[in-house]
């Protein structure tokens, strides 16, 4: 009893629930974890979390598989050796962070979970994932005292702090590393040592194209050794690689055939960036090592994709890559032809869904509808020949005289004619405010919602008037009857074919005037109504008498601003009786009420229109948005299948295709790379990844 009694209320008031676990992320755990047998509860291991994030299918050429163990120790908060399902979803979430690669970094080395570095655990857990024949590197030297002080004034360092030094370190290392293979002095090196430095601290952000040829960087100059400038020349070239790369798309965007020179890359670079940050050197190195199969001096973005694209790994790769691409157009195609076909099915099913809501919404106030119209059609000039005092004498009057089904004179074609109505106002305003939406997000501009909403209203004419007119004169029919002997009781068939096509569509001017507005004014206000003021989001559901709220109080200044052109269009379609005024036009019809009946004649029947439109809507609306709940669109909710992606997709002039969490994962382990390339490989013979964290402090867990 308890259950149900909740689930109605749930429907009614709607639900708030917390953030949850993404489907492909719950998808990707419970594919990886294993069942622990005394507690039943689903975790996964070291081994397993790699599987998850760095699938065994892909190409680590760069970034050994292994080395992504180093990330568990920061998705295992608790230092147990394994991780549950909340451990995985806090990482997922933390990968989600725009600054996730140096958050990943910082918490690997914030050991005691305080929200700063400490110095001791920083330099232990350095030691003990640095190469053994690593090049040296002095903690104690006047850089890093600039982040972490001097010996005597060690100071923990914050996520800002700390981040800032990683950003800086390479450099650093690189230098260090210069002053110790220039023995001399003199500010030169060999070029075996500058290839050792670059492999230690770049390796994993470079080509392999670039790696191979680096010895070659002394024939920039007439010697054979390779200056400090050169060093630095290079080291700032690798660190630019993405600026690089958008003045290289530019420039053979705007050569004629593709190819660009030293002195294009220079002048396009002064175009796109405020200052020039390219010296005459970092512009020779980036030639050099692109043009070294192609001495003419003029290059293409496959040469320089060499040197940009840390995934090049050799010349055979392009030709599968023009392969691939052959088969992705292929599969845009059949993509183009599916989505089209969805498009189609999706706007049916809106087609539908709005179709049942319409009838639904227009049954339940069909009587307001009746008693508004015959209000509207009651001309004060005719004096002793009022029938009905206000809207409530008019009930009464209709129930008396016409008995309770007199309410619902004409209500079939009202049905059948709604439905179609409702269907394409709904339809027509869902497919508009999606596509003018902003993708992810779904905000749009409210210039947009009114756009949306008036083509809506526009669309509808085409359905309304037919309607209107039909069921306007079956209306007020009854109270010709009363009125008048011998008057037969027409059928809605009979009024179609009196009419005629064109007859059908009397007074459509002023039906577009009308439903144009209403809707550009509806539709906005009860989609703010929704979000702004009952809070619906990602995370909160409204219920059915939120919805007829929001519905109902939308269309009360929708309903009554368009009445003045109701009370026209009813007086266009309504059949003119002996010694009245035959309309001609809505502009005649405008000043002849004006004149007879003054201003007050527009806005007859607000109340009623008010009363009719607003819970109309609410109704139409509010069953709109549980049809589309309990009857969704095959294939809206199936989940989607687990992500793998390329960990190694191109980064420079290839763009990367693997979902952005699993980018995020490799970018971490690359600035912790800038560390020690050993970061996370194997300790031979232990064959262990990496060797523990929790060790260092006083977490708990195995060594």
């Amino acid at each position: 009893m308890a259950t149900v009694k909740g689930a109605v209320k749930e429907t009614l008031l709607g639900t708030t629930r917390e953030p949850q676990l993404s489907q492909q992320a719950k998808a990707t755990f419970d594919a990886h974890a294993v069942k622990d047998e005394k507690t039943d509860e689903m975790y996964m291991t070291e081994e397993s979390f790699v599987d998850a994030i760095a699938p065994k299918n892909e190409d680590y050429h760069k970034i050994k598989r292994e080395q992504y163990a180093i990330l568990f120790q920061v998705a295992d908060r608790r230092g147990s050796g394994r991780i549950n399902l909340q451990d995985w979803g806090t990482f997922e979430n933390l990968l989600a962070k725009p600054d996730a690669e140096y958050e990943i970094a910082f918490r690997l080395f914030d050991v005691n979970g305080t929200g700063t570095v400490k110095y001791d655990d920083f330099q232990k857990l350095y030691n003990l994932n640095k190469g053994s024949d690593s090049i040296p590197f002095d903690w104690n030297c006047e850089w890093a005292t600039l982040y972490i002080g001097g010996k005597k004034h060690r100071h923990d360092m914050t996520y800002p702090q700390f981040s800032q030094m990683l950003r800086g370190l390479q450099g650093e290392r690189i230098r260090q590393a210069f002053h110790l293979f220039d023995k001399d002095g003199d500010g030169y090196i060999e070029p075996e040592d500058f290839q050792r430095i670059i492999l230690e601290t770049a390796k994993h952000k470079l080509s392999d194209h670039l790696l191979d040829n680096l010895h070659t960087l002394c024939n920039i100059s007439t010697g054979s050794k390779i200056s400090y400038a050169n060093v630095r020349a290079f080291q700032n070239m690798i660190r630019e690689m993405d600026l690089v790369d958008l003045v290289i798309r530019n420039a053979t965007t705007k050569s004629e055939d593709g190819k660009i020179t030293r002195t294009d890359f220079l002048n396009e670079a002064a175009r796109i960036t405020r200052f020039s940050l390219f010296t005459p050197m970092e512009a020779d190195i980036l030639f050099h090592f692109a043009g070294l199969d192609e001495p003419s001096g003029r290059l293409s973005l496959g040469d320089f994709a060499k040197v940009l694209d840390a995934s090049w790994q050799s010349a055979y790769l392009f030709g599968d890559q023009a392969v691939k691409v052959a088969s992705d157009t292929a599969g845009k195609a059949m993509f183009s032809l599916q989505n089209i076909l969805h498009n189609v099915l999706e706007s049916a099913h809106h087609f539908a869904l709005g179709s049942i809501a319409g009838a639904f919404g227009a049954f339940m106030v069909y009587p307001i509808d009746l008693v508004k119209t015959r209000m509207q059609n009651q001309r004060s000039q005719r004096v002793g020949e009022m029938l009905y005092k206000n809207s409530i004498d008019c009930v009464k009057k209709v129930v008396r005289n016409e008995g309770f089904t007199g309410l619902y004179s004409g209500v079939l074609p009202q049905l059948v004619g709604v439905a179609p109505e409702k269907a394409i106002k709904l339809t027509v305003n869902d497919l508009i405010r999606t596509r003018l939406s902003e993708t992810g997000t779904g905000k749009i501009w409210w210039p947009y919602e009114i756009l949306a909403g008036g083509s809506a209203g526009a669309c509808q004419v085409v359905f309304t008037n037919p309607l209107e007119i039909v069921k306007i004169r079956l209306q007020v029919q009854g109270e010709i009857a009363k009125n008048v002997e011998g008057v037969p009781k027409r059928s809605a068939m009979w009024i179609v074919k009196n009419l005629g096509l064109l007859g059908l569509y009397k007074g459509a001017s002023a039906c577009l005037a009308r439903d144009v507005p209403f809707s550009a004014i509806y539709f906005p206000t009860y989609n703010h109504l929704k979000r702004d003021f009952f809070g619906e989001g990602q995370n909160k559901k409204l219920g059915i008498l939120q919805l007829l709220t929001a519905g109902a109080i939308a269309g009360m200044p929708a309903a009554y601003l368009t009445t003045p052109f109701d009370v026209i269009k009813t007086r266009l379609q309504v059949e003119a009786r002996k010694g009245e005024t035959k309309y001609t036009s809505l502009r005649h019809c405008a000043s002849t009420v004006y004149r007879e009946e003054g201003f007050k004649a527009f806005f007859k029947g607000g109340p009623a229109r008010i009363l009719r439109s607003s819970p109309q809507f609410a109704f139409t609306l509010a069953g709109y948005e549980v049809l589309q709940s309990l009857l969704p669109m095959p294939g809206s909710e199936t989940e989607k299948p687990i992500a793998t992606g390329s960990m190694e997709p191109g980064v420079g002039l290839q763009e990367a295709k693997a979902p952005l969490p699993y980018l995020r994962s490799r970018n971490a382990l690359r600035i912790i790379l800038d560390l020690d390339e050993n970061f996370g490989r194997p300790k031979l013979p232990a064959g262990k990844s990496w060797l523990p964290l929790p060790a260092l402090g006083s977490k708990g867990g195995a060594t």
